[in-house]
């Protein structure tokens, strides 16, 4: 490490580059075990600010950026912060807003801001009006080419993109809260809205007293991008249609009709990816949970696609709401579940340590359907189960 940062500052620009590049690769490698090392990390790329020029520049705010990812809120301590911002700063203030060398970094930022914490506060409000004013500046742009396509260019929407992903940054790091702009949640072009809707989740679990006002302008735009031909975008908004649900609670039930028949497609769509999978299924979960008696009509729709989606995944806040969901589902219409459930069980066996209510919930589940079809019909029943998944539930439900 030490030799690599020596030839960080070499004379020679084609040495810095493959120096810092070679650095960026051993931190995404090494991660916390930079830790110790902090100090003389940050004073070597903090120097190099001086030394290098323009190309080797963006090579530097990717090796700054990627150095917060590793090593996380370890770079959260004043010492660091006095040595790193400064020349960040610089560099945020002298660029111009369509200098192309705002978008690196723009991204350098967004990981030394979710890093930091709280310790970003004091370069917050800086930060988030010139990313609002570069979000303004793109939708004033569109608009003013979607009226007169041939005096106006086109918007470059990549600055909104990096404006986003910083906000959602300064958001997840800092707990910053502020009105969330809501425009761009309708731009035309997929990745600005993939990014708005990251954004819009990341709002809502920080501080969704802000969020709030505009549910009634979010939630329909968010159920139009349901589409799982752009998947990320709806990966986002699906997720994110979660994240508010749990936060509105059984408010959220005028707007169970804009996105749940979406939803229950979506999870019996053949060949959809994996992790959009799992997000259907905790959101479908999560809308069950502050709306039962909404959702539990459709059970039959999705069930058994649901305890599958998610009988992969660690055990989790998002998997925990979800599967609370499910349980108040079934208690609402047990009929629903009675063809597929072998499929709740082994979901149930999935579970590595349930809180201690939860749990309660799937006993109270299994002994009710043992003793609705009698002992020998539920011997017969679970003659079925592999001898672990038998293990699974006589262990966790004592069945």
């Amino acid at each position: 490490m030490t030799e690599l940062l020596k030839r960080v500052l070499d004379n020679n620009k084609r040495v810095q580059e493959a120096a810092c590049s070679a650095f960026a690769t051993l931190e995404e490698e090494a991660c916390t075990e930079l830790v110790p090392y902090l100090g003389h990390i940050l004073q070597t790329l903090v120097y190099a600010f001086s030394r290098y020029q323009h190309k080797n520049l963006l090579i530097l705010y990717d090796a700054i950026g990627t150095l917060a990812d590793s090593v996380g809120h370890h770079l959260n301590k004043q010492e660091y912060i006095d040595l790193l911002m400064p020349p960040l700063i610089t560099k945020w203030n002298v660029l111009k807003d369509e200098d192309k060398d705002l978008f690196p970094l723009l991204e350098c930022l967004s990981s030394v801001a979710t890093a930091l914490q709280s310790g970003f506060l004091p370069y917050c409000e800086p930060v988030f009006r010139r990313c609002v004013s570069l979000i303004e500046q793109t939708l004033n742009q569109n608009i003013a080419n979607s009226q007169s396509p041939e005096q106006f260019d086109a918007p470059d929407k990549d600055f909104m993109i990096v404006a986003l992903d910083l906000l959602s940054g300064l958001t997840e790091g800092s707990r910053w809260t502020h009105q969330p702009p809501c425009t761009e949640l309708q731009f035309n072009a997929a990745s600005v809205r993939q990014s708005s809707f990251a954004l819009l989740g990341d709002l809502t679990k920080a501080c969704f007293q802000h969020v709030l006002p505009y549910i009634p302008e979010f939630l329909p735009i968010l159920g139009m991008n349901l589409n799982p031909e752009f998947i990320s975008v709806c990966n986002n908004a699906t997720w994110a249609i979660g994240e508010i649900s749990i936060k509105l609670g059984a408010e959220t039930s005028k707007y169970i009709p804009l996105v749940l028949n979406h939803l229950v497609d979506i999870i019996n769509r053949p060949n959809t990816p994996k992790t959009l999978l799992e997000n259907t299924a905790i959101t479908i979960g999560r809308l069950g949970y502050v709306c039962p008696h909404d959702v539990a009509p459709v059970l039959h729709q999705f069930v058994r696609q649901w305890c599958t989606s998610l009988r992969n995944i660690r055990d989790n806040d998002e998997k925990d709401s979800a599967f609370r969901g499910i349980c108040q589902m079934i208690q609402v219409n047990p009929a629903g579940v009675v063809p597929d459930f072998m499929f709740f069980c082994d979901a149930v066996a999935s579970w590595t340590h349930p809180k201690d209510d939860l749990k309660e919930m799937f006993t109270k589940i299994l002994h009710g359907f043992k003793n609705q079809v009698g002992d020998d019909n539920w011997r017969r029943f679970t003659d079925q189960f592999p001898v672990q998944l038998s293990a699974r539930l006589s262990a966790m439900c004592g069945i």
